[in-house]
């Protein structure tokens, strides 16, 4: 009990530093633009370039990981991760930066998905949920803590300083790892790569993975752009844009904790509630913006939401996975945060598109359109799953 204790705050700690390095961006946009002079319209291209390195890679690693023991694969991974991010503490040009950032997407969305998979194999099937919501939890404990306290960083000693944390973090994780998991995890055996991308075929994968996409665009529509939002529309200063940062981020830490209880009461089948209300919140932001602490309700109630799709998602891939396509592991417990990372890359770069055309009043109704297509896949998605319970029950008595 005490070794899987140590396991799961290693599993837990593993998202917290992906989630330190991928979201810390938006804490840090201006303090980069002013450093190497680029627009923050240009900096704030670095999370869509991002989250489409690491959706395009996931699969395409994932695919050469075959039967190889998960733990020598996700230290090798941490240790690109590590470099990755000395590359952006030390770079000297902002080309060099987006290299360095490149590097480090590309290996994050494996890490994530070798994690879960870890979990799902460690943990008793009760806490499976729990688990897995608690190491989606570590990304939003990333931005309660990580980003508002990396922007204070940044604001106070420097962008690079923060990036030095970020590395001496991960250090510390890398030794934890290697210590404490289990080296002979593997997945299962395929006959040939083409093997791993089956699972793809399954109706219920390919609707499925649309919907962190929307979910996650949705938010990211206008989350890309919170630290703008704050300081002109509704003019906070840097320090209660510090504290506001850490409030959001526990909005966040709710949402991922409370989608492991969603998946006791009902899962996926109350999603379509969550996005409804999504798209209600989204499309009241820019009304909002001219009472200040009205915006601040909705924002916050947008972080309550932002996450719950989480441990349901994951599990009904896994679950899909474990019962039909066994040698899919990996790329299964990969699906949520490819997807995730498609929808940060849509919404950001829609984010940017509307504030350079409309302005920042445009963000939050920008992603109500996505919120809105979440919602129609969702009901899809109930119905498939509701047709095809009987036929399974059916096979397992014949």
């Amino acid at each position: 009990m005490k070794n899987y204790r140590m396991q799961s705050l290693v599993l837990v700690l593993i998202a917290f530093a992906l989630g330190f390095s991928e979201f810390i961006i938006v804490g840090v946009l201006p303090d980069i633009a002013k450093t190497f002079h680029e627009p923050v319209t240009v900096v704030g291209l670095l999370v869509t370039i991002f989250a489409l390195v690491y959706a395009i890679s996931t699969p395409l690693i994932t695919m050469l990981i075959g039967t190889r023991s998960l733990l020598k694969v996700e230290l090798a991974l941490w240790i690109v991760f590590i470099l990755g991010n000395a590359m952006v503490m030390t770079a000297p040009s902002y080309p060099i930066l987006v290299a360095a950032r490149v590097i480090t997407a590309i290996v994050s969305g494996v890490i994530i998905s070798i994690a879960t998979t870890f979990a799902n194999s460690l943990a008793p099937l009760e806490k499976r949920a729990g688990l897995i919501a608690w190491i989606f939890s570590g990304f939003s404990i990333a931005s309660v803590f990580g980003v508002p306290v990396g922007t204070w960083i940044s604001m106070h000693f420097g962008w690079r300083t923060t990036f030095g944390v970020i590395v001496f973090v991960s250090l510390v994780i890398l030794f934890l790892m290697r210590a404490s998991l289990p080296i002979d995890l593997r997945q299962g055996a395929s006959r040939q790569f083409s093997d791993q991308f089956k699972i793809f075929g399954d109706r219920r994968i390919y609707i499925g993975m649309l919907l962190p996409m929307f979910n996650l665009a949705a938010t990211y529509t206008f989350y890309t752009y919170l630290r703008p939002l704050l300081a002109g529309p509704l003019h906070f200063k840097t320090g209660a844009i510090t504290l506001l940062l850490f409030l959001y981020g526990l909005m966040s830490l709710f949402s991922n904790q409370f989608s492991g209880r969603l998946v006791e009461l009902g899962g996926l089948r109350k999603m379509p509630l969550v996005h409804g209300l999504q798209l209600m919140l989204l499309a009241m932001l820019a009304i909002s913006l001219d009472w200040r602490w009205l915006a601040l309700i909705v924002i916050m109630l947008i972080g309550t939401l932002m996450y719950l799709i989480n441990s349901p998602i994951q599990l009904h891939f896994i679950d899909i996975a474990t019962h039909d396509y066994p040698a899919s592991l990996v790329m299964a417990s990969s699906i949520n945060s490819i997807f995730s990372n498609f929808g940060i890359a849509l919404g950001s770069a829609t984010g940017s598109l509307l504030v350079k055309m409309h302005g920042l009043s445009a963000v939050g109704p920008g992603g109500a359109v996505y919120a809105g297509i979440a919602c129609g896949l969702m009901i899809f998605l109930n119905r498939i799953n509701q047709k095809k319970v009987p036929t399974e029950q059916n096979d397992d008595c014949q």
